[in-house]
């Protein structure tokens, strides 16, 4: 079974050209939590802890109820098929954050204005790509 991964490796990932956001802003509460609210949450409380596969399959996890004994093979299930990495994600598109993934693979949030995700900007040895737009 072929297994894909949506991990990017000394990358950023640039906010959307049509993004409305000018800063990072955390997603909304509300009562049922939001993709990107989940994704936030994990991201900002761990930076570099986890990769982009790790993360985007915790939030499907989470949003089905799965057991940790389910893990396993509900992972190799999510990941036989191709999912939308973080150039789709929310948090790029609509909430102001670029994505930086280490040499490993782990990721950390940075809003734009910041000084850092200015220094990403700037850094010529880190590949970029730009999250996708919201409209064609």
């Amino acid at each position: 079974m072929k297994v894909h991964t949506t991990n990017y490796f000394d990358t950023f990932i640039e906010v959307a050209d049509d993004t409305k956001a000018n800063c990072g802003t955390q997603p909304p509460s509300k009562y049922k939590k939001t993709v990107a609210e989940m994704q936030y949450e994990l991201i900002s409380k761990n930076p570099y802890k986890y990769t982009s596969d790790d993360i985007l399959f915790q939030v499907y996890a989470d949003r089905n109820d799965l057991a940790k004994v389910e893990y396993k093979q509900a992972r190799e299930q999510f990941f036989s098929k191709g999912q939308p990495c973080f150039r789709a994600s929310p948090l790029t598109k609509t909430y102001g954050f670029g994505i930086h993934s280490d040499i490993n693979g782990k990721v950390a949030l940075y809003g734009m204005g910041t000084d850092e995700y200015q220094k990403f900007l700037a850094d010529t040895k880190i590949k970029k790509v730009k999250a996708m737009k919201s409209s064609k």
